[in-house]
This record gives C-alpha cells, structure tokens and sequence, in this order.
C-alpha cells in the first residue's frame, strides 16, 4: 500500500516523530525502523519495555487523524483499472481501519477484502501476509506477482514464492536485493488476460 499505491510519508514520519519525541527515542531512528513493517513489532523493538499494543494505538490514532499530504502514486490508477476486480489485493502493515481511511483519502478503490496487520502473526519480512493475500485470492503464492518498495516486503514476498516487482520510490536499490525485478515506478505498467490460461501477464504499456 504505502510507497506502491499511495505517498504516506509525511503523515508516517510526523506520526513516528511524535511519538518518539516522548518516548525517547531518535526520531529519525525510529521513522527508519517503521517503513515496511508492523508497527507493534516495531515498537517492540523500540520500547521492549513498554505496552506494545497501548503504543501501537497511540501511534494509529495519530496517523489516522493525519492523513495530510497522501497522494496516489504515477500510474497506479492506471494499473488497477486493467486488473479484475478479483485478482488483486492489498497486503499491508498497517491495520484495517488506518489501511483504509489511507486508501480512500488517495482515491484508490479499495477492494473487499484486504490483508492487514490484524489479520497475521507474524508481519513483513516473514512470508505469512502474501500467503495469506495468495490464499484470499485463490492462487498459490507463485501464481501471485507482488509489487513492494520496502526491504521488508520485498523479502516477504520472495520468502512466499511470489515473483516480486519492488520501486525504488523510497528505498535504495541495494535494499531491495530481494526483488526480481526494479521499476522506478508502476508508470506504464498494466495487466493483460493470457487467452491461453485463467491468468494476468503484466506489460509495459510501451517500450
């Protein structure tokens, strides 16, 4: 979702940044540390010493009411528009409620049914949320194409079996070693129905 489908940042790191400023904690360490990941494992690691779960709704309360800034990101309407509506789905760290007021604030048309934080045990780079969005979807992980743009997911989905695609919209290309392929963004990429099989084979829309 973030950094694929919608621009979060500023609402992420002011949220991040508040929330460390009265923890103790290096602001920029801690918003370094957020990216791509669910944010009570990331407060774990932060403050093993505190309540993970009270920290965590502190902090969703403060991104969900900060929604500031969020964008749709080049080429992601386009791309959705050339996806059936049921062979995609979002898989996020984030929760259900913040996934989507995020989403509607970027405009995307959010499907039914998602994958979030609340929804798995154990979060990105663990493989558990995309083979839980395989299995929602109906097909098994190496059927399934992931779009990512963190490290974290980027790891995720390759420990899953899926064929990843990772933007290097917000991270650096050295982080996301374990994508097998690298697009500045999804501008001109959509979806095309194989004649030949129930599947999707996705093209540049030119070359």
């Amino acid at each position: 979702m973030d950094g694929i489908l919608i621009s979060s940042l500023g609402s992420v790191e002011r949220s991040w940044t508040k929330w460390a400023n009265l923890r103790g904690i290096d602001p920029a360490y801690a918003c370094r540390m957020a990216h791509g990941c669910r944010s009570i494992e990331t407060v774990a690691l932060l403050r093993p010493d505190l309540d993970p779960q009270a920290e965590n709704d502190m902090i969703e309360g403060m991104e969900i009411a900060d929604t500031e800034g969020i964008t749709v990101l080049p080429g992601v309407l386009e791309l959705l528009t050339s996806l059936p509506r049921d062979r995609w789905t979002v898989v996020t760290s984030a929760t259900e409620p913040l996934a989507r007021v995020r989403l509607a604030a970027g405009g995307i048309p959010v499907p039914e049914r998602i994958i979030t934080a609340d929804d798995v045990t154990d979060g990105k780079p663990h493989p558990a949320p995309y083979l839980a969005g395989a299995a929602l979807l109906g097909f098994e992980p190496e059927e399934c194409v992931v779009f990512e743009d963190a490290e974290s997911g980027s790891k995720a989905g390759r420990a899953a079996g899926c064929t990843v695609i990772a933007t290097t919209f917000s991270h650096s290309i050295e982080s996301l070693s374990a994508a097998h392929y690298l697009v500045p963004d999804l501008t001109g990429i959509r979806a095309e129905a194989d004649p030949d099989s129930i599947g999707l084979s996705f093209t540049p829309l030119a070359v």
